[in-house]
């Protein structure tokens, strides 16, 4: 796990694991570097995450996280509490997830 100058990014799955464990609250970008949509997405999703411990980014190129959380469309943002999925926004076919979506979605997450 690496601590940048804004959001945690995870490196591997037991590290996506071990930060759901210990924390009661985490919003989580599944992305993939190859995806033009999150890349266009990422500093967006870093811009409203700000400074917040509780917004994490996992980069999924192998899909190894797309069975155990549905992922079938990158980007997507998974709200957990207690590491349980609370709320989550998929990114679109060929559109992926807009900064007023996301705010909205983070809105109706109640951060």
């Amino acid at each position: 796990m690496s601590i940048g100058t804004h959001t945690i990014q995870v490196q591997n799955k037991p590290d996506f694991e071990k930060f759901l464990q210990s924390n009661d609250i985490v919003v989580a970008l599944v992305y993939a570097s190859w995806c033009p949509f999150c890349i266009r997405f990422l500093p967006i999703f870093q811009k409203l995450a700000g400074d917040d411990q509780r917004f994490i980014m996992f980069e999924d190129n192998q899909e190894i996280m797309a069975d155990q959380y549905d992922i079938n469309v990158v980007p997507s943002v998974i709200f957990f509490t207690n590491g349980v999925i609370v709320n989550r926004l998929d990114g679109f076919l060929g559109v992926g997830i807009t900064q007023q979506q996301l705010a909205d979605f983070i809105t109706s997450c109640n951060l």
